[in-house]
């Protein structure tokens, strides 16, 4: 993937910051529009992600770390741009390793918990809508998979009995983004 798909193109010497809306324009526009409350518990979110991420680093590499990997604008666009790829028609030469696809899973994962604790005007409001399209997309995108074909390959990293897994870890792509 090119620095500009990823957000960090050049401004004469400097490097412009990342863009975690790189290829999630959904995420984005919904982003856009969200009212203060809801980015202000989505900041408190982000806060508590960050505390989390720096504690699992070197003292010395800790202060440096000013914004979480895994904040939930993330974990929204990383599951646009796994549905994307999973499209007929997605094209792009970027690789995305199968393990990539596991750790995309995680993150949905993740938003069912993220989106339960937000303030009803966005679980039932933009962020709840936006997960559903997704979530449709990826259905529309993806096979029942009751063998669990992928599982040596995929696999959850929370420990929880296949019955409670997301319907998401029993189902595969119809075009494998990996490919």
């Amino acid at each position: 993937m090119g620095e500009t798909e990823r957000g960090g193109a050049r401004r004469g010497s400097k490097r412009a910051p990342y863009d975690v809306f790189w290829a999630a324009p959904e995420s984005r526009a919904v982003w856009a529009e969200l009212p203060e409350p809801v980015l202000a518990e989505i900041a408190r979110l982000d806060a508590e992600r960050l505390e989390l991420e720096r504690s699992r680093v070197a003292p010395q590499l800790r202060e440096k770390i000013t914004a979480p990997v895994y904040s939930v604008a993330d974990r929204f666009a990383s599951w646009e741009r796994v549905v994307c790829r999973m499209e007929p028609g997605w094209s792009s030469e970027d690789f995305y390793p199968v393990s990539a696809y596991d750790n995309d899973l995680d993150s949905r994962d993740t938003l069912d918990d993220l989106v339960q604790v937000l303030p009803t005007e966005a679980r039932e409001g933009a962020l709840g809508r936006l997960l559903a399209r997704l979530d449709a997309r990826f259905r529309a995108a993806s096979v029942p998979d009751p063998e669990l074909t992928l599982r040596p390959w995929v696999r959850p990293t929370k420990e929880k009995p296949e019955s409670e897994l997301g319907e998401w870890w029993k189902r595969k792509p119809v075009r494998e983004p990996w490919d």
